[in-house]
């Protein structure tokens, strides 16, 4: 090595995780012609549990929508069961996981067509894990999502009641019924007076 040739590098820059991933990993939902094993429907007609759809944005700190945030989910079915491998997911109608972008709706919202989840253990109320990735961010972020109409069960979650009370809100989401179906709505946002918690796992 020539000497002095190391001066002349500086340091590898970082690498955001998007927004490619949303192409990538939610094909299908971007017309592309590959194949994607997990989308925007975790449920099927066999599924045990209450028809839901999730829906919401994902915000930057002025709140206006991101276009082209990937945001994952995972959950129990409504039993508060997860399928173990491809075979229970099969056998239970519910894949357990879904994906979906945000940049193919017109308001840049995310819709995951699923289950209310059950709760999983005593003393744990029903939930569903969020993670998104997107454009800025060096490594995805990890939610969860509760729900309004479980406040019994809510009051009890050690997870959500280790979180100040004030901030507790950011991680409900609101119960809305349009045409005999029922919709909860979560907004997330990243950062400013109304960031969502994020937990560091």
């Amino acid at each position: 090595m020539m000497q002095g040739q190391q001066d002349n590098f500086g340091q590898t820059p970082s690498q955001t995780v998007g927004p490619y991933f949303a192409y990538g990993l939610t094909a299908v939902q971007y017309g592309y012609d590959f194949d994607q094993p997990f989308d925007t429907v975790l449920a099927s007609d066999d599924a045990r549990g209450m028809r839901i759809r999730l829906q919401g944005r994902v915000l930057d700190g002025e709140g206006v929508p991101i276009p082209d945030a990937l945001v994952e989910i995972s959950q129990a079915d409504g039993q508060g069961r997860y399928p173990r491998n491809v075979y229970e997911a099969s056998s239970m109608g519910f894949l357990g996981f879904g994906r979906c972008g945000t940049g193919t709706d017109p308001g840049s919202r995310y819709t995951f067509d699923t289950v209310k989840p059950g709760p999983q253990a005593e003393g744990e109320a029903p939930h569903i894990d969020m993670i998104l990735s997107m454009r800025g961010l060096l490594l995805h972020v990890f939610t969860r999502v509760y729900f309004d109409d479980e406040s019994d069960a809510n009051a009890q979650d050690a997870v959500l009641n280790s979180v100040p009370a004030a901030r507790r809100h950011s991680l409900v989401a609101r119960r809305d019924v349009r045409g005999g179906n029922v919709i909860y709505r979560f907004d997330v946002h990243m950062q400013g007076p109304y960031e969502t918690v994020f937990f560091d796992l």
